[in-house]
């Protein structure tokens, strides 16, 4: 399955989630900040970020979304917040944002809502990582051929 960074600074959900995506076969990863998901990012690859919107300052999503989109732009990030706004959503997804998804949604089980979006978010990764992939394998003749032109 996929390797999946979770920052949120309320301990209780970071948690809930790591333990909801581990029970689907995710490698889960945690931190407690923007500053310390970015230090993680770094570190390491991952395949799905998923991100609270607030957290040490109201752009702290913000922050993780772009860290994680200069080091792989085919990183899928999930913004999570419970201050939903249709242009907080629309800004997330403009920048790069695989999905926006609001923490308190009435009659849903977030959970598992976000679990289905991960599994969306995985399937669209595997999707460019092939699309990137034909796209490297079309690009290797093409050189050869120019290189046996000028010959």
């Amino acid at each position: 399955m996929g390797k999946i960074l979770v920052v949120d600074d309320e301990e209780l959900a970071r948690e809930a989630i790591k333990l909801r995506l581990e029970r689907d076969g995710h490698q889960v990863d945690t931190a407690a900040s923007a500053a310390e998901a970015i230090e993680k990012i770094r570190k390491a690859s991952y395949d799905v970020i998923i991100t609270d919107m607030v957290m040490e300052s109201e752009n702290s999503g913000m922050e993780v979304l772009k860290a994680a989109l200069l080091k792989d732009v085919l990183t899928e990030v999930i913004v999570l917040t419970a201050y939903g706004s249709v242009a907080n959503a629309v800004e997330c997804l403009k920048r790069g944002a695989y999905d926006y998804l609001e923490k308190n949604i009435p009659g849903v089980d977030v959970y598992d809502l976000l679990a289905l979006k991960v599994e969306r978010a995985m399937e669209h990764r595997s999707e460019s990582l092939g699309l990137l992939k034909r796209f490297q394998a079309f690009q290797q003749p093409v050189a050869v051929h120019q290189e046996e032109a000028l010959d």
